[in-house]
């Protein structure tokens, strides 16, 4: 399996109260199936779609930490990149670990408050499938500071931006570094929180993952106990929706198929 290029996406994970009940969750929204996760790795449970691991669900080890889907970006070298966090304006939560054969993972925060991993691959590549119905598809940094976090990740990662295109939003795509001239493959970006969102709304990451059909998402997002938070909206990248499941983790559902 080839490697993800540094700085980009390479898995998700959501940290959650109750692992059965978002198995149950997911399991329905998106036909994922899952391991019975071990003790020995704190019951993180492997999700799978159509056979192929897509993301993981774990259990919260402390009742005060939010309930969220994390999203992790590909690194060669964990400890080399943490070095360089501090020196970009962000800092480091947790020093790059060994997960056994597995790789090795850090946690940090960007100079606006945005938590992300980074992970070093071993035997545990990322995901095995992307950008299909069931499967991650997209995420963006929301963020009140614009300019620290722009040239942030332009440091840690090299990232070369381009506006994205939505009348009225301050938003930039990202594609990674050393592409060849003239070719822009955005692998995430960037959108400013302004005063259209709550003011108590923290800096973060939203994953989305693609669906055959966002209405249909949404309304099964509501069965399931989960409710929408905004959308569905048309627009050039496909009809999306903001959500959160039955145990308050934020996501977006998006159908690439239905560009406005």
């Amino acid at each position: 399996m080839p490697l993800f290029a540094d700085g980009v996406p390479c898995w998700v994970d959501a940290a959650l109260p109750d692992v059965e009940a978002g198995k149950r969750f997911y399991g329905e929204l998106f036909g994922w199936t899952f391991d019975a996760g071990d003790a020995a790795h704190g019951f993180y449970t492997q999700a799978f779609h159509q056979g192929r691991n897509v993301a993981a669900l774990a259990p919260k080890p402390d009742g005060r930490m939010p309930t969220v889907w994390n999203v992790y970006l590909a690194v060669r070298d964990a400890v080399a990149t943490a070095a360089r966090i501090a020196e970009a304006g962000g800092q480091v939560i947790t020093a790059p670990m060994a997960l056994g054969d597995f790789g090795v993972l850090a946690t940090a925060a960007d100079p606006g408050g945005a938590v992300f991993g980074l992970w070093q691959p071993g035997s545990h590549h990322g995901f095995e499938a992307e950008g299909e119905p069931g499967c991650y598809a997209w995420t963006e940094v929301y963020t009140r500071d614009r300019d620290a976090v722009d040239s942030f990740y332009t440091r840690l990662f090299g990232y070369r931006a381009r506006d994205a295109g939505l009348p009225g939003i301050d938003a930039v795509l990202w594609s990674p570094a050393g592409e060849p001239a003239g070719v822009e493959t955005a692998v995430c970006g960037r959108v400013v929180l302004d005063e259209t969102y709550p003011v108590e709304l923290p800096a973060h990451f939203l994953v989305h993952f693609a669906v055959a059909d966002c209405d249909a998402a949404v309304a099964a997002v509501r069965r399931l106990g989960g409710r929408t938070t905004s959308g569905p909206w048309d627009t050039p990248y496909g009809r999306f929706a903001m959500v959160v499941d039955n145990q308050g983790a934020n996501f977006a559902v998006s159908d690439t198929a239905k560009a406005a």
